[in-house]
Order: C-alpha cells, then structure tokens, then sequence
C-alpha cells in the first residue's frame, strides 16, 4: 500500500516562497504521473501541477512561470516550488499519485499573507 506524506507547508507573505514535499513509500512511484491539488477556500479542488514519468510537466495558468513541480524517484518524492506567492494561492495543497484509484496525501497547508 503507497502512503503519501507531505510537508513544507507554511505561513508566508505574498511575493514569498515556499518547498512542498511528497515522500511516497512503496515502489510504484517512478511508474506513474504524479500531481499536486489545491483545496482553496470557496473553490473546488483543482489540479494545479502534473508532472509525468517521463518527466513532462504541466500547470494551471495561474501558477504558470511562478511554480515548478519535479520528482526524485531515486527517493521516491515529488516537490513544488512556489515563487511569487499570492493570497490567493491560500489553500490546503494535495500530492496525488495518479492512476486507476489515484492515492492522495494528507495535504499541507500553505497561507500566503497580503
């Protein structure tokens, strides 16, 4: 059974930074996409990151230029960076493995301050 484990969570002012992190156990992580979620207030949860096993990536347009997702599969975890934060970044953010029944993590959350 893979368990996702996120961190890096955190308070910060807008135009700040913040590092999540995704340990995933198991062996299955290098074989499959793996993405981030957002739960911000008031909205759905949206996909804001995917990053393939091949290492393609794609993002949201809100977040584009401003957040990077990547992976290690070496140590079995996902990472996003988030530049140029804004309030409305505000949310709990999800790391999912993405198959048949995608596996979520716990989230972590991030709130950016005006």
């Amino acid at each position: 059974q893979v368990q996702l484990v996120e961190s890096g969570g955190g308070l910060v002012q807008a135009g700040g930074s913040l590092r999540l992190s995704c340990a995933a156990s198991g062996s299955i992580f290098s074989s499959n996409t793996m993405a981030w979620y957002r739960q911000t207030p008031g909205k759905q949860r949206e996909v804001v990151a995917v990053i393939e096993m091949t290492g393609t990536t794609n993002y949201i347009d809100s977040v584009k230029g401003r957040f990077t997702i990547s992976r290690d599969n070496a140590k079995n975890t996902l990472y996003l960076q988030m530049n140029s934060l804004k309030p409305e970044d505000t949310g709990v953010y999800y790391c999912v493995l993405l198959r048949g029944a995608p596996i979520w993590g716990q989230g972590t959350q991030v709130t950016v301050s005006s």
